[in-house]
């Protein structure tokens, strides 16, 4: 007696469990489990078509291309990748980002968009280094006393109020990234996108005034230098100059956040998006819901 085992003959595959079936050219066999060579062995045959494995795959092909044929008849073009690339920036998790060191005791001063040139401020804000028409991006003139909060009073600026200038420009003149950008700059080979984009600009940094701290967007160059990567990345001191040897410019919200007055001295270091916590720059960041992509 045979109960549950499984046997081959010659001509018949078994493709089911314990109540066996055989398939024979052109028949279905089914054994009704008491045994093959006993009493009560009971015999049915159908005639059905049965499909070798080769045959059930290349039914499964055509079903697939079947379906390809009819999502490409509604397609513009089928082949065409994306109209933009999309790139994402994977910053380090928050347990393996190291930290930026600090620049302390650093002289600030104060600049804005659409700021005009000054003996103290001898290039136009009209314009950033990275930015030809930053003025009209942003929304207008971020006037430094005429104020709504963090935000100038006449309009509801488009770019992020919270922004600085540090004194190096990765671009030379030419929109090459300076031969010294990927030495120096951290996050640089991260950051990649291309030999003419700015890795500095839209940066996060931290600056710290008498216990409170403010986030802001590395926007411009200056004060002064564009090419003080010693400075900005290596931690020497700025390069001296005309005012008081300043080292980063701020901009009127990260002024009042701080509650600054006069040229005061901060200290500053580079945040990773991702430690940027929550305030009025908020909005800002790239990972908010709604937020603003750098």
């Amino acid at each position: 007696m045979n109960h549950g085992k499984c046997f081959l003959f010659s001509g018949w595959r078994r493709v089911c469990g314990r109540g066996r079936e055989w398939i024979a050219p052109g028949c279905l066999w089914i054994g009704c489990g008491l045994g093959l060579f006993g009493a009560g062995f009971s015999v049915a045959s159908v005639d059905i078509a049965v499909l070798t494995t080769s045959e059930r795959a290349a039914a499964a092909h055509e079903g697939f291309l079947a379906s390809r044929r009819e999502r490409m008849a509604v397609e513009f073009d089928p082949y065409a990748g994306p109209p933009v690339a999309l790139v994402v920036e994977e910053g380090p998790a928050p347990w393996e980002a190291q930290r930026h060191p600090w620049h302390y005791r650093v002289r600030a001063t104060v600049f804005w968009v659409g700021e005009k040139a000054s003996p103290g401020n001898p290039v136009s804000n009209i314009a950033s280094s990275w930015d030809p028409n930053w003025q009209s991006n942003f929304g207008g003139y971020d006037h430094p006393f005429k104020r709504s909060g963090y935000r100038p009073a006449a309009f509801e600026p488009q770019m992020n109020p919270f922004y600085v200038a540090l004194p190096y420009n990765d671009l030379d003149k030419s929109g090459r990234h300076r031969p010294e950008a990927s030495e120096v700059i951290p996050w640089y080979w991260r950051s990649y996108r291309g030999p003419s984009i700015s890795l500095c600009e839209d940066r996060w940094v931290a600056i710290h005034h008498e216990g409170e701290v403010c986030y802001a967007q590395w926007k411009d160059v200056g004060p002064f230098r564009t090419d003080d990567y010693r400075y900005v990345f290596e931690g020497e001191r700025p390069q001296p100059n005309r005012n008081g040897d300043a080292g980063i410019d701020l901009s009127p919200a990260v002024r009042d956040f701080l509650g600054l007055r006069g040229n005061a001295l901060v200290d500053w270091r580079f945040a990773e998006e991702g430690e940027v916590p929550d305030g009025p720059w908020a909005s800002w960041l790239s990972s908010e819901p709604g937020g603003r992509d750098p």
